[in-house]
């Protein structure tokens, strides 16, 4: 069930989402809170656990990721110990970025950040190849990537939200 949350708190969160280098200071002032009521409310979600965590968004192509990979995944059957073996062991693979538990014909779905072909050929042989219950394996190589959203759009984004987005 999704926890509740005031007008503070979207706008609180739409904001960290979109500038997560903002001061609480900053943050304060578009919200109209003071700092120290700012900060109560940011560290309340994050003990909450609506916050889980910050990050700095990297370009793959400058950091030799150029290449996305789709990878989905067939397992031999779908006993739990085969998937509780597959989850753990591809989780040790640097290259996954993600990896969802899926409905319909495959099981699994892989998203793969690799250097380029070759490198995500060694990938595939290498690891994915011998990951417990892996029946089979279907690629589907990224041509380019036309959109990607990292913030989650907060429902019932009222006035308040959009008064601390416009910076007013």
């Amino acid at each position: 069930m999704p926890i509740t949350l005031d007008a503070t708190d979207r706008a609180l969160l739409t904001l960290l989402q979109a500038e997560g280098r903002l001061t609480n200071a900053e943050l304060a002032e578009r919200v109209e809170l003071s700092p120290s009521a700012c900060h109560r409310r940011v560290r309340a979600l994050e003990a909450r656990q609506i916050i889980t965590g910050y990050a700095a968004q990297v370009d793959p192509d400058k950091v030799g990721r150029a290449l996305t990979v789709l990878v989905l995944v067939t397992l031999e059957n779908q006993r739990r110990e085969t998937m509780q073996a597959f989850e753990l062991a591809v989780e040790q693979v640097e290259e996954v970025m993600d990896c969802y538990l899926t409905t319909g014909a495959e099981d699994y779905l892989l998203r793969l950040m690799v250097r380029d072909a070759g490198d995500y050929e060694r990938v595939h042989r290498e690891r994915l190849s011998g990951l417990p219950g892996v029946a089979r394996l279907v690629s589907n190589i990224a041509m380019r990537k036309v959109f990607t959203r990292t913030a989650l759009p907060i429902v019932q984004a009222g006035s308040a939200t959009r008064k601390a987005l416009s910076g007013v």
